[in-house]
């Protein structure tokens, strides 16, 4: 937009008046910018408008422009200086849409995960380069071609809004994931163990899928479950070699109070022959789908479980229920179709203990892992 220097007008000529243009903010936009920067967000401005224009919404917005790079000023610049100065500049001005496009693909080289937002024709090719194209339902229809999500609300709030479920399910996807994975493989060196020195198997094929069963069953609550503040407050990536570590962190941890079980069973409760190894069993059935089980609570968050930080009320009763069915089974008229046993009494003040060493075992490696590693 450019200011009128001079007006000139024949004498033959009437003056009608002059149409005044200006550029409407929305209420909710400054908010959104705060929040989208307190959120870890940083946000820059790609504009085929006056350098003046745009300097001008950004201070009404609160958003700090500090030197504005018009199109110009980028020509004839490698990637590799346009790459730096993306990073440090907020508003970038007069820019064509491959200049747009050109931005975006190099912020993403270097490592960030951009998102874009436009409604017209010339921001078609900046939404297709970015990793999340977002567009409004009264744009163009090229714009809304290219653009991963449109917008049906006219509030920058749904951004935010959106950035921090989206952190949120992903959060509760890595719970279920490292719990899983790191279970799984203290299970298969238990079972490596108990194979090389038992004379029958430690648990019946059956066994293993009635187990993992209601696991799953429990696991249904997590994308309900309440995170940890910190867990929302920055961006998030997934990361193999992070999951890898934990599994081999976390992993030993139930190997090791299941060969304690395997002692307890063996020496304590003389389930110690062919004849005896359904008592054998189904000692290792609960104290599996038990610890299995605890795990959730304790892996959820980097924080003192129950106490620090709680699950949402659909998991923790759905893990309560898991468990009480669990220890159940073995006294259930279903026991001899599931080939389990009935426990002596004795056996319920050895499972306590397990389990408490087995949490609080795992509470210190995690706290430990957390200092070292993070915690996602």
């Amino acid at each position: 937009m450019r200011a009128i220097t001079n007006v000139s007008m024949s004498l033959t000529s009437f003056w009608k008046g002059i149409s005044l243009f200006s550029i409407r903010r929305k209420e909710t936009t400054a908010p959104a910018l705060k929040a989208l920067k307190a959120s870890g967000i940083t946000v820059k401005i790609l504009t085929g408008d006056s350098e003046l224009v745009a300097a001008k919404v950004c201070h009404e917005v609160g958003l700090d422009a500090g030197d504005v790079i018009i199109g110009s000023d980028i020509e004839g610049l490698s990637d590799d200086a346009l790459a730096a100065l993306a990073a440090r500049t907020t508003l970038f001005a007069r820019l064509t849409p491959m200049h747009k496009e050109r931005i975006v693909t190099l912020l993403k080289r270097e490592g960030h995960v951009v998102g874009f937002m436009g409604d017209g024709i010339n921001d078609a090719p900046a939404l297709r380069a970015a990793d999340i194209g977002i567009s409004v339902d009264g744009a163009v229809d090229i714009a809304r071609e290219a653009a991963d999500i449109i917008l049906l609300e006219k509030s920058l709030m749904v951004l935010e809004e959106g950035v921090i479920e989206g952190r949120r399910t992903f959060s509760n996807m890595l719970k279920y994931i490292k719990m899983t994975a790191s279970s799984n493989f203290g299970n298969v060196f238990s079972v490596l163990v108990a194979s090389a020195f038992l004379p029958f198997l430690p648990m019946l094929p059956l066994h293993l899928l009635i187990q993992n069963l209601l696991y799953d069953v429990s696991q249904v609550a997590i994308p309900f479950d309440n995170v940890d503040e910190e867990q929302i407050q920055k961006p998030q990536r997934w990361n193999p070699a992070d999951l890898g570590r934990f599994m081999v962190f976390f992993g030993p941890i139930s190997s090791i109070f299941d060969i304690l079980t395997f002692c307890l069973m063996w020496w304590v409760f003389h389930a110690n022959t062919p004849e005896t190894q359904t008592l054998f069993q189904s000692g290792w059935f609960v104290v599996g789908l038990l610890s299995q089980t605890l795990i959730v609570h304790m892996i959820r968050t980097r924080r003192l479980p129950f106490i620090q930080s709680r699950a949402a009320w659909p998991l923790m009763a759905m893990t309560l229920l898991v468990m009480v069915v669990g220890v159940s089974l073995p006294f259930s008229p279903l026991a001899s179709y599931l080939q389990l046993q009935a426990l002596p009494l004795s056996y319920f003040p050895w499972l306590i203990a397990i389990l408490a060493g087995y949490m609080t075992l795992t509470q210190l490696v995690k706290g430990f892992y957390s200092r070292r590693y993070g915690w996602q």
